[in-house]
């Protein structure tokens, strides 16, 4: 049976960097997200097979990425009920584990499978609480255009919810894709390693303001407080990771060049933004009239790098229906 859902991945511009319960994966700080339009996976749980195995681009993949696709399905059966061997079919158009959000477009596609393969009755709301027990950023994956996750003191108030799925905002987004390869710290790690900053709780609670400030940029179709905002809030990540007992960071020298480009651009009238999330590649954020124009200026730079525009995406679909 066919139970493709698709994903689109998503950029938080408010962003989370803490756990408080790992198991659960309850964050320290509610986050906020642009869904976008060039990254995705499709996923089909196919169910009544002989074993239970994990397909990523038409590849058998084993070990600790198989395990916790396998587990976390495993996890959806006990919770409902179910049972039953399985496979899990998964195309993913994102870069995996290279700071390009790819566990939110898989752990939301493969919820939604989950939920239509076993014909289970869920809202939105109750997907959002499921992708978030694969991957957090998965929570924000279920809603198309901008979306919060709330932090919640517990799983069932722990969800994500869209502020709007149909923007009119002139928004773009500029993925320059300096290393698409596996971190060496992944965002677990580096979570659990952040928490050593003397920055980390100031941190946490300037997420408050600046959770309520990105909200009236959105409703006010505000450009340039979002684009600081996002900004700032990257930079502060960063800041934290730097500043911790073993210091360390995602940047790559690319990274910081792009950075001076941006900051360059804006100075010439070009207006643009940076965020970066666990990883070296730099999301550049702008409107249509000065992506073009922006594009020629990072290849200018860096002539070899591969440049994906992205707009808004929508929330999960099934096939080419969105529910």
């Amino acid at each position: 049976m066919n139970n493709t859902a698709r994903a689109h991945t998503n950029i938080a511009l408010i962003k989370y960097w803490g756990k408080k319960d790992a198991d659960l994966r309850l964050p320290l700080m509610s986050s906020i997200s642009m869904t976008l339009d060039a990254f995705y996976t499709d996923t089909n749980l196919v169910l009544d097979t002989e074993d239970k195995r994990f397909y990523l681009n038409g590849e058998l993949v084993t070990g600790k990425a198989s395990e916790r696709v396998i587990s976390y399905v495993e996890r959806l059966q006990k919770l409902f009920h179910v049972s039953g061997n399985f496979h899990v079919i998964s195309q993913n158009h994102v870069p995996t584990s290279a700071g390009l959000a790819s566990s939110s477009s898989a752990f939301a596609a493969l919820a939604a499978s989950f939920v239509k393969a076993y014909q289970l009755d869920i809202s939105k709301k109750g997907l959002s609480i499921l992708a978030r027990l694969g991957s957090g950023s998965a929570t924000r994956s279920i809603f198309g255009g901008f979306a919060i996750w709330h932090q919640g003191q517990n799983s069932a108030t722990s969800f994500g919810e869209a502020i709007d799925e149909t923007p009119e905002m002139d928004l773009r987004m500029i993925a320059v894709e300096l290393n698409t390869k596996q971190k060496k710290i992944s965002s677990t790690q580096g979570m659990e390693m952040a928490k050593t900053s003397p920055f980390f709780i100031p941190w946490i609670h300037e997420n408050e303001a600046q959770i309520i400030d990105m909200k009236a940029a959105i409703e006010n179709n505000d450009f340039t407080s979002l684009g600081e905002l996002a900004e700032q809030n990257a930079s502060q990540m960063h800041a934290v990771n730097l500043a911790c007992e073993t210091p360390f960071t995602y940047f790559e020298p690319e990274t910081v060049a792009l950075i001076h480009l941006v900051q360059d651009l804006r100075k010439q009238g070009l207006e643009c933004y940076y965020t970066i999330d666990a990883g070296p590649n730099v999301k550049i954020l702008t409107e249509l009239r000065n992506s073009k124009e922006i594009q020629k200026a990072v290849k200018q730079l860096l002539p070899t790098v591969k440049i994906v525009e992205s707009g808004f995406g929508p929330g999960i679909q099934y096939l080419n229906e969105q529910i």
